[in-house]
């Protein structure tokens, strides 16, 4: 079951498109997003073809933060993707986390609960997980509603930034469940 937030987020090493081994342990002190994604789903899409996703990674790896966008689809289902795949859709996307994670077993999915693609996690310095949930309050897989829409995981960000707590720590996912 998840962890709720305010818990230290659980612990994770996961193999990312180079090879390597990244651990949450590699990022202490920094803020730490996790993304789940699937290229093929409407809901993911929305957020890549209209920016939203890429101007966000942007931000928050500029201001120092991590971003570890993870694929948690199973061989053979949609959104499953190999090291060199992943590596041509975050180009194709001009897309901009830190490290694509590739948990084609699906345990860091299961590890942090995640049921849905999009589905954010934000991890401050100090191992506590501080976000979980939706990207946003706009439930829909329609490109336009990104304008206009509250940005959980912008907020979460900005929050933290000028030491202010977080106005909502945790919301319900919304988008294509993860397919483990």
């Amino acid at each position: 079951s998840a962890t709720p937030p305010g818990n230290v987020a659980p612990a994770f090493t996961e193999v990312n498109t180079a090879g390597k081994q990244v651990s949450l342990a590699d990022f202490k002190g920094k803020t730490v997003v996790l993304e789940w994604t699937n290229d093929g789903c409407p809901f993911v899409q929305k957020h890549y073809k209209s920016g939203n996703m890429q101007a966000l990674q942007a931000a928050a790896t500029a201001s120092g933060a991590v971003w570890l966008t993870v694929v948690s689809s199973r061989p053979g289902e949609q959104g499953h993707v190999e090291a060199a795949e992943a590596d041509r859709l975050t180009a194709s996307r001009k897309a901009q986390p830190t490290a694509v994670l590739l948990d084609p077993k699906g345990q860091l999915g299961r590890l942090y609960d995640a049921s849905t693609t999009p589905h954010m996690f934000v991890i401050d310095g100090a191992g506590a997980l501080v976000y979980m949930g939706a990207i946003d309050d706009k439930p829909t897989a329609g490109h336009s509603s990104v304008k206009g829409a509250r940005n959980y995981v912008r907020e979460a960000l900005d929050a933290m930034a000028a030491g202010r707590p977080l106005a909502t720590a945790a919301t319900r996912p919304y988008g294509c469940s993860v397919k483990y």
